[in-house]
């Protein structure tokens, strides 16, 4: 039974390895998988079916390599406001890197099962080969295997929890880190700068630059027979600070929530990182930018890989909206509460659209209320709830 599940390892059942569900299941998969209908994926509406660079139904593109710093802010900032997301060009990554990084990946998702399997994961930290998110014992399960392994801090960073082979994986993986941190701390920069704030506030906010966190999960989504009853990763909005994904180089998956509010899918641009603002982003703008549900779609023809890099604030500090950005008109949307805190909710949970962060604010306003618009910013957060030594997360 190897092939097919990791036998425990703390979680509440057995662990079913979607690759060996692909393989084994024929034309029908299994009702674990199958998702409500309201949440099954739809066909794209007409009008975003030609999608395309800048197109109105894509999400945005904006060229990192502008020489007018303000104007390139301005975009960025522009589409975090409107769409939470955008793909960035011209981002100083080499090409070759992010092609090395994708291949050395899909090699360790094609290595056998046993192989595999040495790196099975537990709920305790996430860290390593994993197959689901939520803990709860008969829940949902999404169509995809994963990787999860950390970046920043040093401290948390063990090579000996990442695989060996293929014997590229080690190097390519810590140079990709090396260079998609800088990537993000640049970001940070432009986001802050939109804000009209000084360029380096919000990374302030995160630990500074050295104190933050970092993050990444590889995604592997096997050929599934019936895609149109399932997903890949169900809607969600990111936990953590900003994501940047690299996606598959041929095959589309990722849908975003377009301000419309319907799902669109994603014509990657060639080399480019698809970002997206994270709930502790939204938090700290006050929703000036917004964290967007987003979702990933399967395909019966090909399997699909991502590579997903989370960048957050450093787990323990209190993130609240900044104080520059709260007036008597617009007042703190949010309770304090650090990043530890908030995505152990997610992690005992599971996915759950933006239903998480919608319960912070409503909880926020209801006791804001309560006492008459008194109250401080950590009344309307539950107790701090036991956070794994590692402080990790399956989606941080």
């Amino acid at each position: 039974m190897t092939s097919c599940f990791n036998g425990g390892a703390g979680w509440p059942e057995p662990v079913v390895r979607v690759q060996a569900v692909s393989e084994t299941c024929g034309d029908t998969i299994p009702d674990r998988y199958v998702k409500p209908p309201p949440d099954r994926p739809s066909p794209p509406p007409a009008a975003a079916a030609s999608g395309g660079r800048g197109a109105p139904n894509n999400i945005p593109v904006v060229d990192l390599s502008m020489l007018d710093v303000d104007a390139t802010s301005q975009a960025v900032a522009a589409a975090c406001r409107e769409w939470g997301f955008f793909q960035a060009v011209n981002h100083g990554v080499r090409p070759e890197l992010l092609r090395g990084a994708r291949a050395a990946w899909r090699g360790f998702f094609r290595q056998p099962a046993e192989v595999r399997e040495r790196y099975a994961n537990s709920p305790a930290t996430y860290e390593g080969y994993g197959s689901r998110l939520g803990t709860a014992k008969g829940g949902p399960l999404d169509w995809g295997d994963y990787y999860f392994l950390h970046v920043l801090p040093a401290s948390l960073k063990s090579h000996d929890k990442w695989p060996s082979l293929p014997a590229s994986l080690w190097e390519t993986t810590e140079e990709y880190g090396e260079e998609v941190v800088q990537l993000g701390r640049r970001v940070m920069r432009l986001l802050s700068s939109g804000l009209g704030l000084e360029a380096g506030r919000l990374q302030a906010a995160f630990g500074g630059v050295g104190g933050e966190g970092a993050c990444m999960r590889v995604n592997f989504y096997p050929r599934c027979p019936q895609p149109e009853l399932t997903l890949g990763v169900a809607a969600h909005s990111d936990p953590g600070g900003m994501t940047m994904l690299l996606v598959d180089d041929h095959v589309r998956g990722l849908q975003v929530r377009s301000p419309a509010g319907e799902w669109i899918t994603v014509d990657p641009v060639t080399d480019a990182f698809i970002v997206n603002v994270g709930d502790q982003i939204q938090v700290l703008s006050n929703a000036a930018y917004k964290s967007v549900e987003h979702r990933v779609t399967v395909s019966a023809a090909e399997d699909r890989l991502s590579m997903a890099f989370f960048y957050n604030p450093r787990s323990d500090l209190p993130i609240a909206p900044m104080p520059e950005l709260v007036t008597p008109a617009r007042p703190a949307l949010y309770p304090e509460m650090t990043f530890d805190q908030y995505r152990v909710f997610i992690r005992q949970r599971g996915l759950a659209g933006k239903a998480q962060l919608e319960s912070l604010q409503a909880n926020n306003n209801s006791n804001k209320g309560a006492a008459g618009g008194s109250c401080s910013a950590g009344d309307a957060a539950p107790p701090p709830p036991a956070v794994p030594a590692d402080g990790s997360s399956p989606s941080s």
